[in-house]
């Protein structure tokens, strides 16, 4: 067996999809460089990330599914499931074996059946963390927001809080996979920040402006009174919020 080692970049793994083709591997398999393998038999090839090859990669592919397609194919790509790499190369190589047909649109085959499912996941996290994220207002001025999505969804969100947040600076950070978003009112940018940040800013309340502060005890204030206790359902409360999604919302504290 041939294991291809990328760097776990969208752009990385096009570019070993490319290097399969042009090498004609055979029994290959694609693995993200930080994974452990056992196999004390197989070859072991490093892919270095080249824009080029991904591009094409890309750019045969989207004139057969469509940019929807390509949009499936990177949704399922960023559910970070195990062995996801491979499923997709399956995908592309029954799309190159069948170069007039829309592959995506057959659920016969088990491999375009497991990237549709994936997709339906991914969005959904997707729309969730658009409606569940709360930015709270730091002391420097700029409005955070801690996230821990189950899939790798921060960049598909990006545009819903660019567009609705225009004139604030704000940051939203996975703190699951360690990097995050800032935009500056301009621009957008990827962030990373070091251990200690990361504590701090996980801390609460010692870096919130006080008006924050002040904001987050009205608000508890006013879900508590206006709620009715009577009334309560939780059973259907967490059909409509999963209490996964808890620790995002504020008025979650009083429980």
């Amino acid at each position: 067996m041939t294991i291809l080692f990328y760097d776990n970049t969208l752009e990385g793994f096009f570019t070993a999809v490319f290097e399969i083709f042009e090498f004609k591997y055979v029994d290959v398999s694609i693995m993200p460089s930080n994974t452990n393998q056992n196999s004390f038999f197989a070859t072991i090839i490093p892919v270095y990330t080249n824009i080029e090859k991904s591009d094409r990669v890309l750019a045969r592919l989207e004139k057969q599914v469509g940019k929807n397609g390509i949009r499936e194919l990177l949704y399922a790509f960023l559910s970070e499931t195990e062995n996801v790499e491979n499923i997709l190369y399956r995908v592309i190589k029954y799309a190159v074996e069948n170069p007039t047909l829309n592959v995506l649109k057959d659920f016969s085959n088990p491999n375009v059946l497991q990237v549709s499912k994936l997709v339906k996941s991914v969005g959904r996290e997707k729309h969730r963390m658009e409606a569940f994220v709360r930015f709270e207002l730091l002391k420097d001025g700029i409005y955070f927001a801690a996230i821990y999505p189950d899939f790798n969804v921060l960049t598909l969100i990006v545009r819903h809080f660019k567009n609705r947040y225009q004139d604030q600076k704000w940051m939203i950070y996975d703190f699951k996979r360690g990097y995050g978003v800032y935009y500056d009112l301009k621009t957008t940018e990827i962030v990373t920040l070091d251990n200690d940040k990361q504590i701090l800013l996980q801390k609460g309340d010692s870096i919130f402006d006080e008006k924050e502060i002040n904001y987050q005890k009205l608000w508890v204030e006013y879900f508590d009174h206006t709620n009715i206790k009577e009334r309560k359902n939780t059973k259907l409360h967490v059909q409509h919020v999963p209490k996964r999604y808890w620790k995002y919302l504020t008025e979650k504290k009083i429980f």
